[in-house]
């Protein structure tokens, strides 16, 4: 799995032990984690960043899926029965993590990356929320210097759709010099994603099977009626 993946020191990237982690019962089937950029670009350099990741989770044992946004309707613009947003929930519904990648413009993320992160909604699609409890990694690229501005917006998302947003992130600056010929160029910025998406499995086997660790009293007094109104009103 790490033979087109030339800045890995193959050795050094761990097999992940389920048993270290793993809630009893678990199915112990791949973790399933969907990946979401931001750009819409021939050339995207957080696509490119995103596809790296992908690459090591798929190292460790995942099964992975990137959501391509092209042709996806603006929030309001379409109903839900647009093929590309049925898409985009399915997707949601499906994966148990998710990896969000997005370029940071005018010093934010891009109408892109939030368009998706707005189709997905808080409320349950047949009695399951979309996001609630799923684990989250954060990646961003810049054309200039280092920020962490469109990371930050996306942990503050994270957490809005009650997502285990881990710890670790990564930002690239002046992403146009750290590829070439469409892979990343080796060096601590390729490393640090390496390290965020180890993270992720980690936490997606950790959290995985374990319910209790987000369910909430509020919603256990509330009916399934009052959420949808409360959320969609």
């Amino acid at each position: 799995m790490t033979e087109d993946m030339p800045n890995l020191l193959a050795d050094q990237l761990h097999p992940i032990d389920p048993d270290d982690y793993a809630a009893p019962g678990d199915p112990r089937h791949p973790p399933r984690i969907l990946i979401l950029t931001g750009s819409l670009r021939p050339v995207s350099y957080s696509r490119l960043t995103a596809e790296e990741g992908a690459r090591v989770l798929r190292a460790l044992g995942c099964e992975v899926r990137t959501f391509d946004p092209t042709g996806l309707p603006l929030p309001d613009e379409a109903n839900t029965d647009h093929p590309k947003v049925r898409e985009l929930r399915d997707l949601a519904l499906w994966c148990e993590g998710m990896v969000w990648s997005s370029p940071e413009r005018h010093g934010a993320m891009t109408a892109v990356m939030k368009a998706q992160i707005d189709w997905i909604p808080l409320a349950p699609i047949g009695g399951i929320r979309p996001t609630q409890g799923k684990t989250l990694a954060l990646m961003q690229v810049c054309g200039g210097s280092q920020s962490f501005n469109t990371v930050n917006q996306m942990r503050i998302l994270g957490r809005w759709m009650r997502m285990v947003t881990i710890p670790n992130q990564s930002s690239v600056p002046m992403a146009f010099k750290q590829f070439a010929d469409g892979r990343m160029l080796p060096g601590p910025l390729y490393n640090r994603i390496v390290d965020v998406m180890e993270e992720l499995v980690r936490f997606t086997w950790l959290t995985r099977g374990r319910p209790q660790l987000t369910d909430r009293y509020s919603e256990r007094v509330e009916t399934l009626e009052d959420v949808h109104k409360r959320v969609t009103s």
